[in-house]
C-alpha cells in the first residue's frame, strides 16, 4: 500500500499548469530577478485563460525551460508574479513562515520595538503583500490575488514567527481593483477596538488600523520626519497633507515652538490632536480641516509665516497616464507653498507617486518654487526607510521622495 502524501507536499511537476513567454518576450530580465510578467508578454491561451484568480503555475520561457513558480491573473496587465525560483515549491505555512521570518530579522536589527512594517510586498519575497506591525497588532494588505486565496496559510504564519495576537485584514485601495478584488476590511484575529499608539521619533502617534487610512500609518516617512525635526527648533511649522500628525508631531518633539496640521479628513486630525496630547505636545498643536490646495492660498491671502513648511501628499500620478497632472499637481503645490515659507526657512516636499521618478519631480517641485517667486537650496533628498526595502530590479518599489529645500529671503 502506498503511503499517503505528506500534508504540504508540492504537486509533482507534471501536475502544475504550465504558462510560456511569447518567443520574443525577454526571459533574462526574468531571470535576472524581475518579478514580473506583462500581459503582452505571455502566452494567452485557452488553457491559460482559464485558469482562477491567482492560480499558481510554472513558468516557461519560449524555448519551453522552466524559470520559477508563478502566481497567475488574466484580469490584470501583471499577468504573472514570480514566487519561487523553485517550479516545485511548495505555497504552504512553511513557505510563508520561512519568508516572514527572514523579513523579521531585519526590522529586529533595525528597530527597538515592535513597530515597522514588516513586510515590503516583492522586495520582501510576498508579491503584492504588506504587512505593517503595530506591537501586538498586525494589519495585511493582500493586494494580489494569490494573497487572498493563500490568507489563511500567512496569517497562521505570521502569528507563528511573530507572535501577534491581533491581526487585521485591510483589503481597500486601488491595487486590488486592479487585481480584479473586492474591498474588505476584517479582524482575522484577536480583537482591535480602539487605536493603537506608535512611538515614533520622540512622539506618540494614533493608528487607527480598522477604519483608517491604508493602515493606519505611514511607516515610510519615519526618517523624514527626523530629518524635519532636526530643522524644527524653535520654528513655526505648517503641516500640510498632515494625515494622523505625520511631520508635525515629529517637529514638535524636535522643539518646535508651535505646528499647525491640515488634512481633509476630521477624523484624521482627530488622531492627530489625540497623539499630540499624548505625546505632551498639546498646547503647542492645532489643526486646520479643509482641501489642502484651498487652504495654501487662504494662508497664503492671511499673510501667515511659517520657518518650516511640509507638503505631503497622496499619490497624484500613481500610473502613467495619470503623470503630467500629476506633475502639474505637485508643481502646484509648491507654488502655493514657497510664498509661506519665512526668509531663510525650508520647504519640504514630498511625492509617493510610482509613475514620477526623482528627476521629474524635483523638476517639476524646482517650476513651481521659482513660479511661487521664491529660490533656495536643495539641502537633503530622503527616501523611504529600511522596513520599505527596494527591488533592486522593480524600480517601482522605490516610490517615496522626499525634497528638502531652504528658500532665500
Amino acid at each position: 500500500m502506498m503511503s499517503p502524501p505528506l500534508p504540504h507536499a508540492a504537486p509533482a511537476p507534471n501536475t502544475r499548469p504550465v504558462v510560456r513567454l511569447k518567443p520574443k518576450a525577454e526571459a533574462r530580465a526574468i531571470r535576472h530577478g524581475f518579478p514580473w510578467v506583462y500581459a503582452d508578454e505571455l502566452v494567452t491561451d485557452r488553457r491559460t485563460q482559464a485558469l482562477a484568480l491567482g492560480a499558481l503555475a510554472v513558468l516557461e520561457d519560449g524555448e519551453r525551460r522552466p524559470l520559477g513558480l508563478v502566481t497567475v491573473n488574466t484580469k490584470s496587465k501583471i499577468i504573472a508574479r514570480m514566487l519561487d525560483r523553485n517550479p516545485e515549491a511548495a505555497i504552504d505555512q512553511a513557505w510563508f513562515a520561512a519568508r516572514i521570518r527572514r523579513a523579521l530579522a531585519l526590522r529586529e536589527r533595525l528597530y527597538d520595538s515592535p513597530h515597522y512594517r514588516l513586510i515590503h510586498a516583492e522586495a520582501d519575497g510576498l508579491p503584492g503583500v504588506v504587512i505593517d506591525r503595530f506591537g501586538d497588532v498586525a494589519v495585511v494588505q493582500p493586494n494580489a490575488a494569490w494573497a487572498e486565496s493563500h490568507l489563511s496559510d500567512l496569517v497562521a504564519a505570521l502569528i507563528e514567527v511573530t507572535g501577534v495576537a491581533h491581526v487585521v485584514k485591510n483589503g481597500t485601495g486601488r491595487a486590488r481593483g486592479l487585481e480584479g478584488l473586492a474591498e474588505e476590511t476584517a479582524l482575522l484575529a484577536g480583537k482591535v477596538d480602539a487605536p493603537i499608539p506608535v512611538p515614533m521619533n520622540g512622539a506618540r502617534y494614533m493608528a487607527d488600523v480598522m477604519g483608517g487610512q491604508k493602515t493606519g500609518l505611514f511607516y515610510d516617512q519615519r526618517p523624514n520626519h527626523a530629518f524635519a525635526a532636526r530643522l524644527a527648533a524653535g520654528a513655526k511649522v505648517l503641516d500640510v497633507f498632515s494625515h494622523v500628525g505625520g511631520f508635525a508631531l515629529a517637529a514638535l518633539a524636535g522643539g518646535a515652538e508651535s505646528a499647525l496640521s491640515v488634512d481633509a479628513s476630521a477624523p484624521a486630525l482627530a488622531l492627530a490632536t489625540n497623539g499630540a496630547e499624548a505625546s505632551g505636545f498639546g498646547a503647542r498643536f492645532a489643526t486646520r480641516q479643509g482641501d489642502a490646495f484651498d487652504v495654501l492660498e487662504a494662508l497664503g491671502q492671511e499673510g501667515q509665516r511659517f520657518d518650516l513648511v511640509i507638503c505631503d501628499p497622496p499619490a497624484f500620478a500613481p500610473a502613467k497616464p495619470a503623470l503630467e497632472a500629476g506633475l502639474r499637481a505637485y508643481e502646484r503645490i509648491a507654488r502655493l507653498a514657497a510664498p509661506l515659507v519665512a526668509p531663510g526657512g525650508y520647504l519640504v516636499l514630498c511625492s509617493c507617486s510610482h509613475a514620477a521618478d526623482l528627476s521629474a519631480f524635483r523638476n517639476a517641485s524646482a517650476r513651481g518654487i521659482g513660479r511661487g517667486g521664491r529660490r533656495g537650496q536643495l539641502l537633503h533628498t530622503g527616501f523611504a526607510g529600511p522596513d520599505h526595502p527596494m527591488l533592486p530590479q522593480l524600480a517601482e518599489s522605490g516610490y517615496l521622495k522626499a525634497l528638502f529645500f531652504r528658500l532665500d529671503g
